[in-house]
């Protein structure tokens, strides 16, 4: 077999490798080694931007399999049928820390899926909880700041952290959430995942019904203490990379079972919660989980750079048959999850291998930009409508019409009968044993009592008082013993 050829990026045989072209044997270097330059240029440029958000992740390819007909609620083409499989890629993410951090930490875990579907690709971009911490997109940023490095110290302070809670009360559900015994999972095989936002399935008939998304792992649930974690991290930080790559290489393929929670349309207006608020759940006693199939991963990636870090998920990339709710908080995303990826990776980032779709053909008018790969024929025209067998419009509607009324303007969302910020916090706290509820409490704790102003302390544990008397007590308690043995 003959050698392969080191070559420069212009296709032109490379002689050494080792040396670099000098003024004689002790003499400056030249600037006109061609190859020294282009590796030195490329290399300053091999790094892109990392994400805002959801910088450290691990990715893997698989496959979604039907096992249950679900045609009554959506004519999406890749869930048509029992026994249908859809090549999928996943990517896990930690949400707070930069590229850099360590994967054992309490953070919620981001959880998004790209299905290759024969309609498009279809993304759904969820967490491993099925609430949030805001719902209103126009806090998104001032809330990702108070969470991310403060510009003066360069580090997360606590500070920071409950401050930005103090004045949020509806987060305090998700902090109940984060600060539980979930909070820290033992890997990304061992957790569950949510599409967290509500979506609109529509079926062949034009029948309208709001969907919620949960993947219920079939490795079951695993966690680690704060303990754990911070012994964990400290020897390997890369613990849950390590374990996806490893468990797939392997073969031990991980996997799990999607449900939904179903709620026609009709019945949205009068639900006791708002339908649309990512900060409630639905509680399974109204509406069941439906179980619909099965995602498994099954190969990992050849290259993490240009798999993992430029995979790009968007919530506004739909098929037929699925759509966006009023939910604020994903209305907010289908924007922003967009324009990240233009700003980071190009407006041609659709075209990157693992972004483009597989199993449909991208045909449409956009031309040119950076790292355009798709040219068309020269015959081919960059307007619409045109006489010269472009493509065209459908005139069907990914889904059912929705009715408006009103004023425009900034409104707070309508009230419904059990619209709080604190029941369903509440609710949780009582849902967990003593053994759960003992953890909760330490964790909290541990993060409010290293705040520095009294008045922000105050406030937090006002939100814990409100959302069960018992709850806020043992907080309160926690936090006051911690400070005094300062």
């Amino acid at each position: 077999m003959s050698k392969r050829v080191l070559t420069t990026e212009s296709g032109a045989p490379v002689a050494d490798n080792q040396n670099s072209a000098s003024a004689g044997v002790g003499g400056p270097l030249l600037l006109q080694d061609q190859h020294l330059l282009e590796k030195l240029a490329r290399f300053n440029r091999e790094r892109i931007p990392e994400r805002v958000v959801h910088a450290r992740g691990s990715g893997a390819y698989g496959y979604f399999e039907v096992t249950d007909d679900v045609t009554g609620f959506t004519r999406a083409d890749f869930l048509s049928e029992v026994g249908k499989r859809t090549e999928t890629f996943i990517r896990f993410s930690t949400v707070a820390d930069n590229l850099g951090g360590a994967d054992a930490v309490r953070d919620p875990r981001g959880f998004a899926l790209k299905f290759y579907t024969e309609e498009g690709n279809y993304d759904l971009v969820g967490n491993n909880t099925p609430v949030f911490f805001i719902k209103d997109p126009i806090k998104f940023p001032d809330f990702i700041h108070s969470q991310k490095r403060d510009p003066f110290t360069g580090k997360q302070e606590p500070d920071n952290v409950w401050d930005f809670w103090a004045y949020a009360p509806e987060a305090t559900h998700q902090i109940t959430w984060l600060m539980g015994d979930r909070g820290i999972p033992a890997s990304y095989r061992h957790m569950n995942g949510y599409g967290s936002h509500t979506y609109q399935w529509t079926n062949a008939e034009g029948e309208a019904f709001f969907v919620k998304y949960h993947f219920k792992t079939n490795q079951g649930i695993r966690s680690l203490s704060s303990d754990q974690a911070a012994e964990i991290a400290g020897k390997d930080a890369n613990s849950h990379q390590t374990d996806l790559l490893q468990a797939i290489e392997r073969g031990v393929n991980p996997s799990w079972t999607l449900y939904v929670q179903i709620m026609p349309a009709a019945e949205a207006a009068d639900y006791r919660f708002n339908p649309f608020d990512v900060t409630k759940v639905w509680p399974h006693a109204d509406y069941p989980l439906q179980r619909v199939g099965r995602l498994v991963l099954d190969r990992n990636p050849d290259n993490v750079f240009a798999e993992v870090e430029q995979a790009a998920f968007s919530p506004n990339n739909f098929v037929p048959g699925i759509t966006a709710s009023p939910d604020k908080m994903l209305q907010g995303r289908m924007f922003a999850y967009a324009d990240a990826h233009r700003y980071r990776l190009g407006v041609n980032h659709t075209q990157l291998p693992v972004n483009a779709p597989k199993n449909a053909p991208a045909d449409n008018y956009g031309r040119d930009g950076s790292y355009a790969t798709r040219y068309g024929t020269r015959h081919d025209k960059n307007y619409e409508p045109n006489s010269y067998d472009g493509p065209a419009q459908t005139d069907a509607p990914l889904g059912a019409p929705a009715e408006l009324s009103g004023w425009t303007g900034t409104y707070t969302a309508a009230q419904h009968v059990k619209d709080d910020h604190f029941f369903q916090a509440g609710e949780l706290y009582r849902l967990m044993s003593s053994d759960e509820q003992a953890r909760l409490i330490a964790n909290i704790a541990g993060g409010l009592s290293q705040v520095s102003r009294d008045d922000v302390i105050e406030k937090n544990l006002a939100h814990f008082h409100a959302a069960d008397p018992e709850y806020g007590k043992r907080v309160e308690e926690a936090v006051r013993s911690l400070r005094d043995d300062k």
